[in-house]
């Protein structure tokens, strides 16, 4: 207790003058390192869960993204008799053609009169935002894909206009295609229509996954990240994807924890492994339905089993 008044306010001043000699003191460098040690701390802790939400937020886009491709092309086969668009993942014309990369957004030319060059031609009337066409996981997106994806037919890269130029993205698209299932598995046919022929996937579309694809030779690549994966850079006329190197077992799939998407003739979409998959191949001879070699073309593409019949 102060005995008197001057003595209680000499007593405030004084505590008052030690506050802010406190306040201009600041920090000492131990207490400005434990602070930093805490921040670190706290950020080794929380940005990895950071990154887990922003992949599953993009995981869950994705998914709405596979569901209107699958909602198009089921409305454009309800405006035209039931029937699928044709595939234009196709290289070369009339009688000189060959199957292509299921990836192909446009292709570099018409294969027959009637048939379109290139997807949006069929489905830019449901689709008016090009980055439905987008996996929102792939590393990096095409930067001339709306453009592309506006011109239909028209499209050729502002760079090399001498040519027509085609375009592979990021999604396998199945409707109509053709592929090569192996010796025992036989052919995948992809669905022409709501109703599907007789053998005919029930897959519409999917996240692109395979193996030794001629931009990155023996290697597994991905619209979706593998864990320490790589980066194969776009081209002009490509999409950037991962990839991580592999022999193509069976039992590196089985080791792999990638989560991939596809979506069905009956509008679902959902998620499955790489060990539910099998390796497709693109077809070289149509008359005979003879497969690039190994090493050569675009590789194989691994389509979900659940959906092959």
């Amino acid at each position: 207790m102060c005995a008197t008044r001057r003595e209680c306010g000499d007593a405030m001043l004084q505590c008052m003058r030690g506050s802010r000699e406190g306040r201009r003191r600041g920090l000492t460098l131990v207490e400005l390192l434990v602070v930093v040690s805490i921040l670190s701390l706290l950020m080794a802790l929380l940005v990895p869960g950071l990154e887990r939400v922003r992949h599953q937020a993009r995981s869950v886009i994705g998914m709405q993204r596979l569901r209107e491709i699958t909602t198009a092309v089921n409305t454009f086969a309800t405006d035209h008799d039931e029937r699928y668009p044709a595939s234009i993942a196709t290289i070369g014309m009339e009688d000189s053609w060959n199957w292509q990369a299921p990836n192909m957004l446009t292709g570099y030319l018409e294969r027959a009169p009637g048939i379109r060059r290139s997807v949006s031609a069929y489905l830019r009337p449901y689709i008016s935002d090009a980055d439905v066409m987008f996996c929102p996981n792939a590393p990096l997106k095409y930067r001339h894909l709306q453009e592309a994806w506006d011109a239909g037919d028209e499209w050729d890269h502002p760079e090399s206009p001498a040519v027509p130029d085609a375009l592979f993205g990021t999604y396998c698209l199945y409707w109509n295609y053709v592929g090569y299932l192996g010796q025992v598995g036989g052919l995948f046919r992809g669905p022409t229509g709501p109703a599907r022929g007789h053998r005919e996937s029930s897959i519409l579309v999917s996240d692109y996954f395979g193996y030794d694809h001629w931009r990155s030779r023996l290697t597994f690549g991905s619209c979706e990240a593998f864990e320490d994966a790589g980066v194969v850079d776009g081209t002009a006329i490509s999409s950037a994807f991962w990839s991580t190197p592999g022999s193509g077992t069976f039992e590196e799939l089985e080791r792999m924890s990638l989560r991939l998407r596809a979506g069905y003739v009956d509008g679902h979409v959902e998620s499955y492994r790489p060990a539910e998959t099998r390796a497709m191949h693109v077809i070289m001879e149509p008359a005979t339905n003879e497969p690039y070699e190994p090493g050569i073309g675009p590789g194989a593409f691994y389509v979900p089993r659940v959906g092959l019949r």
